[in-house]
């Protein structure tokens, strides 16, 4: 009797442990199914916030908060976390992307649109789709050949193309099963975001608004790729009818048929109010003196629009900077959360816009709740809070005034594309900020540019100075940080000063810890509550990507893709070079508590060539440095300086071929790797006028270089 008894207690005793385990899930395990199907339906995504081994969708959640309940790696022995695997991506162009893991399976995106499924405890690779996406499109793009990931859904896993394909793929075999171009391949338009499902709908938007495009997002249906509903953020041609009733009335906020407004990646759903909210991009030009007569609010650029999900029909919308001159869109990641806002509890939506305000909306109404800068604003001088609109700073309206203005945010943005966190734990969000200056000027010539971005703006007036001290000024302010800010009180709780200004996104786990990249290529874990650094790992490369945590195996990992890219290191020179990584290695890297993998060492950097003597006048120069920032500097760096992604011309060989130089500008024989026929838009002797701007600057660098040597000893290995 006795033994019977007590076989019960144990009985009882088991129960409640099991009962008290699935409550409280400490180490998940992988459910048992084919590692490679991925078994994702709507009931699994709705509940994703109790799936905590997994990563199922580009936010973990549809509230986007990028937050991991896991806390096997926590504050007491994140010190003993180490690299697991790596697995070396073909490329080294940007990677942005945000992986997911399904059941023991990552998918993870790389440059050119790849798609590659990987053993997410090992690494190893188990297939790997490319759309073959062509080098040539690149010159069409606004923000370097990325992508930000993929969505999964009924065994298959979707993803936007560069070339604006939305492909579905089969999970098991890697193989396409439907395919649909979303843009016309005549414009440029680029997809670069991650889609989202949303009841059995594939949402997707697109890029370009710098190109001078016109945006939209699209739902298509996930099993046959048919579109069911587009919903355009912009009025289109006046002599058409409106596509829909409320661009009829958004015309009447416009004095022109200007562009722009595209949905790049800000696109999140919230099931409760069954509301899609997303996020859409500047105008085109950027300036609106000539998109709009200077005048109109110029709906729907830089806002946050809620959608119904079954139709696209509009419910409601929040512009962040009415009338935009300043290429401030409203394309940042959206979180949404539950605050408790003066006694009241509020269902939110958060956002750190690029114009370098973080707002507060009640996401049933669209209604501001609050706002204040988390960076340094020159251009609005705060948000009144009764209208909702910006207290805009006159001095800023370089297009009105004729006067330029040199003031932050950037166009970059205070805050841009990469992920930021909440923890419900802390309470806190967890953003990435940047102090970027931009020297705004009217272009008064401004004609539309079929290769190159069409800003308004005069680009070489906007370009580093060569006095060697202004420069040294304006370097100085650029400035990068990492922020623990609270949301009810708008205010930052704790900061870290990262090595330079373009940085990568943000996870926060249950683990009282938050884990962040920077550019200089270091994977940081800090404490959530005091911001103090408790480990960190030099991942070879510039990190603008966010970190995911998984659990495989009763083993808790945290993964990262590796690789610097997108538009502020391609186009800003010295100000992206500032604290970036010397070396650019793009893998996945993924670690564990106790792993102890080492990466190799980085080859030596080969010695410059010796560039050819210098030739052309004062005028010549003048002529080749002015063609140069019109067309070449968004992808080979502003004056000149390389920030990493491609080559510095400064340093190529074809500067002494003057024919070689020829037949890549003009006649195009590297459209394959990216580099078009520029034929349409220079004169050979634009061209010529180029090469002999790139060989003065290569004189200079090398100037620079011997004094750098004179004074420290010989140079450490760098991308110059």
């Amino acid at each position: 009797m006795r033994i019977r008894q007590a076989l019960m207690r144990v009985c009882r005793l088991a129960y409640g442990l099991l009962l008290w385990a699935c409550a409280h899930p400490t180490e998940p395990t992988v459910p048992a199914r084919d590692p490679a199907v991925v078994a994702v339906d709507a009931a699994r995504l709705m509940g994703a916030a109790a799936d905590s081994a997994n990563w199922l969708t580009h936010g973990r959640t549809y509230d986007e908060q990028r937050f991991s309940p896991l806390q096997q790696i926590a504050v007491e022995n994140v010190h003993t976390l180490g690299l697991a695997w790596a697995y070396d991506l073909d490329t080294e162009r940007g990677q942005e992307a945000t992986p997911l893991v399904i059941d023991g399976v990552m998918y993870a995106t790389s440059a050119f649109s790849k798609l590659q499924a990987l053993e997410a405890a090992t690494g190893k690779l188990l297939w790997q789709y490319d759309p073959k996406v062509q080098g040539a499109v690149t010159a069409r793009l606004c923000c370097d050949a990325v992508n930000r990931g993929v969505a999964a859904y009924a065994g298959r896993l979707y993803l936007g193309t560069l070339d604006g394909r939305l492909i579905a793929v089969d999970g098991q075999t890697g193989r396409e099963v439907w395919s649909v171009q979303t843009t016309d391949p005549e414009q440029p338009y680029s997809i670069v975001g991650a889609p989202r499902i949303v009841k059995g709908k594939v949402l997707i938007g697109n890029a370009g608004d710098g190109l001078g495009v016109r945006g939209y997002v699209s739902a298509y249906d996930a099993e046959t790729g048919q579109q069911h509903w587009r919903f355009y953020t912009v009025p289109g041609d006046p002599a058409r009818p409106a596509e829909a009733p409320v661009l009829a009335s958004a015309a009447q906020t416009w004095s022109g048929a200007g562009g722009g407004g595209t949905v790049p990646d800000a696109i999140v759903y919230d099931p409760a109010l069954d509301l899609v909210f997303i996020g859409t991009g500047a105008g085109s030009p950027w300036n609106q003196r000539i998109r709009s007569q200077g005048r109109g609010d110029n709906l729907f650029l830089s806002s946050i629009v809620a959608l119904r999900p079954d139709t696209g029909e509009y419910v409601w919308h929040y512009q962040t900077t009415p009338g935009d001159s300043w290429g401030y869109a409203a394309t940042a990641p959206m979180i949404l959360a539950e605050l408790t806002l003066q006694g009241v509890h509020r269902q939110v939506l958060l956002q750190a816009n690029a114009n370098g305000y973080f707002y507060v909306l009640d996401r049933a109404t669209g209604k501001l709740l609050s706002a204040k800068p988390f960076a340094t604003v020159g251009w609005a001088q705060g948000v009144d809070l009764s209208s909702g609109r910006p207290i805009i700073n006159p001095v800023a309206r370089y297009e009105t005034t004729g006067k330029p203005w040199f003031g932050m945010p950037s166009p970059y943005g205070a805050h841009a594309w990469q992920a930021l966190s909440f923890s419900p734990d802390t309470r806190l969000v967890y953003l990435g900020a940047q102090d970027i200056p931009f020297a705004y000027v009217d272009d008064p010539s401004y004609r539309p540019r079929s290769l190159g971005e069409n800003r308004g703006i005069d680009g070489p007036s906007t370009s580093l100075p060569r006095d060697v001290g202004l420069r040294a000024q304006v370097l100085a302010s650029v400035r990068g940080f990492l922020r623990a800010w609270d949301p009810v009180a708008q205010r930052e709780i704790w900061r870290v000063e990262q090595p330079g200004a373009w940085n990568g996104g943000v996870l926060s786990t249950a683990g009282a810890l938050v884990f962040a990249g920077n550019g200089a290529g270091q994977l940081n874990a800090y404490h959530a509550t005091t911001g103090a650094t408790l480990w960190s790992f030099h991942a070879q490369g510039g990190i603008v990507a966010a970190p995911i945590a998984f659990a495989s195996g009763g083993d808790e990992y945290v993964a990262i893709v590796v690789g610097s890219g997108g538009a502020f290191p391609l186009a800003a020179g010295e100000l992206a070079r500032k604290g970036a990584a010397t070396y650019n290695k793009s893998r996945i890297l993924a670690f564990r508590l106790g792993a102890s993998l080492q990466l190799p060492q980085p080859p030596a950097a080969a010695a410059p060539p010796q560039p050819p003597e210098q030739f052309g006048d004062a005028e010549l120069l003048q002529v080749g440095m002015r063609a140069f920032h019109n067309h070449c500097s968004r992808c080979h760096g502003d004056t000149a300086v390389s920030g990493g992604g491609l080559p510095d011309l400064r340093r190529s060989p074809a500067l002494s071929d003057v024919s070689r130089w020829q037949d890549i500008v003009l006649s195009g024989v590297l459209a394959a790797r990216g580099m078009v026929s520029f034929r349409s838009v220079l004169e050979p002797s634009a061209a010529e006028a180029i090469r002999a701007y790139l060989v003065e600057r290569a004189h200079e660098a090398l100037a620079v270089d011997a004094v750098k040597t004179e004074r420290v000893g010989p140079p450490r290995p760098s991308r110059e």
